[in-house]
C-alpha cells in the first residue's frame, strides 16, 4: 500500500533546496506559490529521496476568491504520494507555469483546466480547449459562470 508522505516533511525538503519560498502545510499536503510550481515540481521529481516520477492527476477548485490546483503525485520507487496545492488568485487571467516539461502526462489534464476553469498554464505546448470547442463563451465550471444559451 502506498504511504502518503507527511506534509510538513515534504515542506522542510522544499524549503531545503528553495530557501525563502512561502510553503505552508496540513497532514498529507502541502501548499506553494503558484509561480514556484514548476521549480518544485522539478524538485519533487528529480530528488533522488523523493522521486516522485508520476503525476496521477491535476484539478482545480474554485472557491469564488481564489482558485486551488491540486497535484497528487506518487513515487513508485519509494512507494510514497503526497498532494501539492497552490492558491491562484485573480479571475480575470490566472495563470501558473505548465508541468508538463515535468511531467508531460500535464498536457491534457492542463488543457481540461484551462478549458472548463480558465486558469492559463504559461508555456503549456499546446494551450487550446480539450472539450469545448474555441471561441465558446467561458469556462463553464466556473461558480460565476452564467448559462451560455446564446452561443
Amino acid at each position: 500500500m502506498t504511504r502518503n508522505l507527511q506534509g510538513e516533511d515534504v515542506s522542510k525538503r522544499v524549503l531545503q533546496q528553495f530557501p525563502g519560498t512561502d510553503v505552508s502545510w496540513d497532514r498529507n499536503s502541502f501548499w506553494v506559490e503558484p509561480h514556484t510550481i514548476r521549480d518544485i515540481a522539478g524538485h519533487l521529481k528529480n530528488d533522488p529521496s523523493l522521486a516522485f516520477n508520476y503525476l496521477n492527476s491535476i484539478t482545480a477548485v474554485d472557491y469564488v476568491d481564489h482558485f486551488e490546483l491540486v497535484y497528487h503525485l506518487t513515487s513508485f520507487e519509494h512507494n510514497h504520494a503526497v498532494v501539492m496545492k497552490a492558491k491562484v488568485y485573480g479571475r480575470d487571467d490566472p495563470e501558473v507555469p505548465s508541468v508538463v516539461p515535468v511531467w508531460p502526462g500535464a498536457n491534457f489534464q492542463e488543457r481540461e483546466i484551462w478549458d472548463l476553469m480558465g486558469v492559463r498554464f504559461e508555456g503549456h505546448p499546446n494551450h487550446k480547449r480539450i472539450m469545448l470547442w474555441e471561441g465558446f463563451p467561458g469556462h463553464p465550471h466556473r461558480k460565476d459562470f452564467e448559462d451560455a444559451v446564446n452561443y
